[in-house]
């Protein structure tokens, strides 16, 4: 679904000083990298691809996390897990807040290490602990799970993008030792259907977007979901945290009705909690992407 013919004006750049430098520092602690963590938030997983991370890693081993479990439903990850098997990749699912599937990522991530250690063996070395890296869009989670895995608190952590701004070795056992990477992002952000999704998530800095353009896009992707996936998000989503539905409405039309209805028409201040009640999972568990295949057979099954 392309959201951007509508929002095309508000071009929604976001590239702080200090992730450029990082990634220059990123890009040269690779060399020394055993195996990369590609962290990605569950509700996108496809927008919060770094387009450039497989030219960057090479042929190192890489472990896909998908993150923020407890914020997709169980249907929808049997889908993406689908997806992503029929694409020969292994998707691990966490939710680092809560410390949910961590011993089974630092066993991935340990095993993707072995080879290593087993070709120091055949030369007559000894072996040393996995270098693994952390690598993802800002607030995905990535510093949360080091935490966890670490059992913990060791890197600074909080909900909101740009937080870890250096990077750091951290060890988290005699086999694993683990860089934290700050959040890396495109140069320009060219897809900007993605940036859309990447500012409703909150994973990139709100200075960059504007609330009611956000939030009307977000009422949109919803209307376009319950039409081609509706098993796949809560019933009545809107109607039943509002007590006023969506159905005879775009997203911007929606904002503005639903504004007059609760909050004497304060359109902004609508805008700020729809995508509040979104993020702090107030609405449900909601998807944001699905693969594109699936959607395509819902339709042509309905």
């Amino acid at each position: 679904m392309g959201l951007t013919q509508n929002y095309k004006l508000n071009v929604i750049q976001w590239y702080p000083g200090h992730i450029a430098k990082a990634e220059k520092k990123l890009k040269e602690q690779l060399k020394v990298v055993d195996v990369v963590l590609e962290v990605r938030d569950a509700r996108i997983p496809m927008s919060t691809h770094h387009p450039q991370l497989f030219d960057w890693i090479g042929n190192k081993s890489r472990v896909l996390v998908l993150n923020r479990l407890d914020m997709i439903s169980p249907q929808v990850r049997h889908v993406w897990t689908d997806w992503f098997k029929q694409n020969n990749e292994v998707p691990y699912y966490t939710n680092a807040k809560q410390g949910q599937c961590i011993e089974a990522l630092a066993k991935a991530a340990q095993d993707a290490g072995i080879e290593l250690n087993q070709r120091r063996k055949s030369r007559g070395m000894l072996p040393r602990p996995v270098r693994a890296v952390v690598i993802g869009f800002p607030n995905v989670g990535k510093s949360a799970l080091i935490n966890r895995l670490l059992g913990k608190r060791v890197v600074e952590s909080a909900a909101r993008p740009g937080v870890t701004r250096s990077l750091r070795w951290v060890r988290i056992s005699d086999q694993l030792e683990l860089l934290d990477s700050p959040g890396i992002i495109p140069l320009r952000l060219e897809n900007q259907d993605a940036a859309v999704k990447l500012a409703i998530c909150d994973d990139i800095g709100n200075a960059s977007y504007d609330n009611q353009l956000i939030a009307s896009a977000f009422v949109d992707t919803i209307i376009y979901l319950e039409a081609v996936a509706s098993n796949l998000l809560p019933k009545n989503l809107l109607k039943n945290r509002y007590n006023f539905g969506s159905s005879d409405y775009t997203g911007e039309a929606y904002l503005h009705a639903l504004a007059e209805y609760r909050y004497n028409g304060d359109i902004e201040r609508t805008a700020r909690q729809l995508l509040t009640d979104f993020r702090k999972g107030l609405l449900g568990k909601i998807p944001l992407e699905i693969p594109s295949q699936f959607a395509n057979e819902h339709q042509e099954i309905n």
